[in-house]
Parts: C-alpha cells; sequence; structure tokens
C-alpha cells in the first residue's frame, strides 16, 4: 500500500443509484413549468435559464446523490485518528473536500427548481445498501469501519469506498443519460471521470 494517489487527487470526487424503477420514462416527465426540452435552448437563453431547465431525472439525482456524498463526506472524516496511512488520509481529505461543495450545489439546485430539500438522512434512500448496487454502506459496515484502526482500517475504507464511488458513477450515467439540466449533466460527467481515477488508484493501493 504505498502507491502514491496524486492523479486522484487532481479531481474532484463523489456518490446513489437509481434503480431499473427509477430510469423508466418518467424520468424525463417534466417536473415543473420552468422545464424544458434539451433540444429547446439556444446560446441567446441566459445562465438563469439553462440552471431553471430540469426534468424528473435531474431532481432525482440532487435528492439521492445529497445523502450518497453526505455518507462519503461520513467515511472521509473518520480516517482521522484511526490511520496515518498518508495516501488514504490524503485520498480521504480531498473526497470531502470536492463532496461538501457538490452537496451545497445540489441544495441550490432543488431550491431553484421548488423541489423539497435534500436530506444527509441514509433513510431518504429507502434503505439501500451496497448489495442492491447504490454502494451505500449498512448501519453494521458503517459501526465496523468506526471500530477499526491502521492497517485494518484502510482495508475496510478503501474496500467500502470503490463500492460507494461505483455506486455514484452508476447513478451518474443515469443522469447523463436521462437528465437535462446542463449543471447536472456537467456534474455527473464530473462524478464518473473524477471517481473512476479514485478507484483506480484505491484499487492500486489495496494491491
Amino acid at each position: 500500500m504505498r502507491t502514491p494517489v496524486s492523479a486522484a487527487l487532481a479531481a474532484a470526487s463523489a456518490g446513489v443509484i437509481f434503480l431499473a424503477g427509477c430510469s423508466d420514462n418518467s424520468s424525463n416527465t417534466p417536473v415543473s413549468g420552468q422545464m424544458m426540452d434539451g433540444h429547446s435552448m439556444n446560446s441567446s437563453q441566459s445562465a438563469s435559464d439553462a440552471s431553471a431547465q430540469f426534468n424528473n431525472a435531474d431532481v432525482m439525482f440532487a435528492q439521492m446523490m445529497y445523502p450518497h456524498h453526505a455518507q462519503a463526506v461520513e467515511m472521509s472524516a473518520m480516517a482521522t485518528g484511526r490511520t496515518e496511512n498518508p495516501d488514504v488520509l490524503a485520498l480521504a481529505s480531498a473526497i470531502e473536500a470536492a463532496q461538501q461543495p457538490e452537496m451545497d450545489q445540489m441544495t441550490a439546485w432543488l431550491s431553484e427548481w421548488g423541489q423539497p430539500a435534500p436530506s444527509a438522512d441514509m433513510g431518504a434512500m429507502g434503505g439501500m445498501n451496497h448489495g442492491s448496487g447504490s454502494g451505500m454502506m449498512t448501519d453494521q459496515e458503517m459501526d465496523s469501519l468506526m471500530a477499526s484502526s491502521g492497517p485494518e482500517f484502510d482495508r475496510q475504507w478503501l474496500t467500502m469506498m470503490i463500492a460507494h464511488h461505483t455506486g455514484a458513477i452508476d447513478m451518474a450515467n443515469v443522469e447523463i443519460e436521462q437528465g437535462s439540466n446542463p449543471e447536472a449533466l456537467a456534474m455527473s460527467r464530473m462524478i464518473v471521470t473524477s471517481q473512476q481515477e479514485e478507484i483506480d488508484t484505491m484499487r492500486q493501493l489495496l494491491g
């Protein structure tokens, strides 16, 4: 576990899953009078017009990614005091620094769209766990991680964060396919790129 993580730290990180039931045609149904067809925009539209463009998939992305990010931030905060591995500590710091601003941005989008505010409560994700493909950790897994330290913490943290990132990438890809809001689409593409880079680094650290 001596591989550098400089490549991972060059990009922002993040993580929930859209199950098959969340991926049907209803995700493209207008949410409000502000929603516009994704092909109706032109260069004369202002930034505020672009922000106002959204559909159900965009709302789902923001509301479900928020608690997913919240758990990643919680996992990252656990690293302090539980490991002295500089690579793990650097990754944890980068993940926390990238995902908190994204949580703030998702909250702002939902407010602009007139949608309910997101919740960091993991129950908002319907009890999903990594077995469902979301990458979310169960309460038992989080307790196990919190109780560990040293190399065992590193192993658990890296393994869990790989699963967590994989779930975030799956969700981001659904937003890319079905979403309408340009800013949410841009964030999704960033998530796919940056988190895949971090997954590659974490797998190297696991050896």
